[in-house]
């Protein structure tokens, strides 16, 4: 049966991106995880809102950070939850995307958080399948619950988002990060700056909304908040770079390029970092400036709260 609580708060029954959501969409989830931060502290951190709920997770690329996360949140939140080994699925065998969604309908699951490498792939899972269906990641398209665990972060620090210059620098092309994040932070009122040598920014990026640089250190003048980007080599399908000793000189975030942004700047990386490449090893780990641990903290507690509002 349909929460009616959850109708009124919540525009939709999936979370297929950031595009989908309206501002009291976000500002609902956002205030739900941060009731999961102090319970995830604690040394009881079992709830059971999701008791009897079944979450399936369906990765079709590989995660560390938000499969672990996901998995963690639903069995916090007391779901049964099973996380399917794809090296050993029928998907092996040439099972189309709409099969699998077949079969796992029939088995009658709550939830379903699918990360595939098409872009698009979730909506078309959404469309098969009875149950909600939360994206962890489609393509180039989008990555909602990082853009919501890096917008917590954020105010978690800074108590806002609205006014703050926030720059996003590196792969922009590749990455579903960058555009998932370019909706939500001008949704909640940033001031966006996008950074990225000329053949990894996409044609047009400005129509949403941005403002874009070929220049580090003008892109970082006067920012809040730096985030870098993972080089997505693996949907690199030619050669963008001349070398990783070059980018790094241009694009890697160094002590000299963060000076900068503003004194109190904060550095964040939705990870895996590639250290040496997209930045320096000490700014990566300054407990002072870097808030990329906290990233990860707080992942798990969005996670939880997109569970919850999606499977009640």
């Amino acid at each position: 049966m349909a929460n009616v609580n959850k109708a009124i708060k919540i525009s939709q029954k999936h979370l297929l991106g950031i595009q989908d959501l309206s501002i009291s969409d976000v500002n609902f989830i956002l205030s739900e995880a941060k009731q999961f931060i102090d319970l995830n502290k604690s040394k009881n951190k079992k709830l059971d809102v999701l008791r009897g709920k079944t979450q399936i997770n369906l990765f079709f690329e590989p995660s560390t950070r938000t499969q672990s996360s996901f998995e963690l949140a639903g069995k916090r939140l007391g779901a049964d939850v099973m996380s399917m080994n794809l090296n050993n699925s029928a998907i092996k065998k040439g099972e189309t995307l709409i099969d699998t969604a077949m079969t796992l309908n029939a088995m009658h699951p709550d939830i379903i958080v699918v990360r595939h490498q098409d872009s698009g792939a979730s909506n078309l899972l959404s469309q098969k399948v009875n149950c909600a269906v939360l994206n962890a990641g489609d393509g180039r398209r989008e990555h909602p619950t990082q853009a919501l665990l890096d917008a917590l972060t954020i105010i978690d620090r800074k108590e806002k988002i609205e006014g703050l210059k926030i720059a996003i620098c590196g792969d922009i092309v590749h990455s579903r990060v960058a555009r998932s994040n370019i909706y939500l932070l001008n949704m909640l009122g940033a001031e966006v700056n996008i950074i990225g040598p000329s053949n990894l920014m996409p044609k047009d990026i400005e129509k949403l909304g941005v403002k874009s640089f070929s220049d580090m250190k003008k892109g970082l003048k006067d920012c809040d908040i730096v985030m870098m980007l993972r080089l997505q080599n693996e949907r690199m399908t030619s050669s963008f770079l001349s070398s990783n000793r070059e980018y790094y000189e241009y694009y890697g975030l160094t002590p000299d390029k963060l000076d900068f942004a503003k004194d109190d700047a904060l550095i964040m990386h939705p990870g895996p970092m590639n250290r040496g490449i997209e930045i320096d090893t000490n700014l990566a780990d300054d407990i002072n400036k870097s808030v990329i641990k906290e990233q990860v903290e707080l992942g798990v507690a969005v996670r939880m709260a997109c569970l919850k509002i999606f499977c009640e």
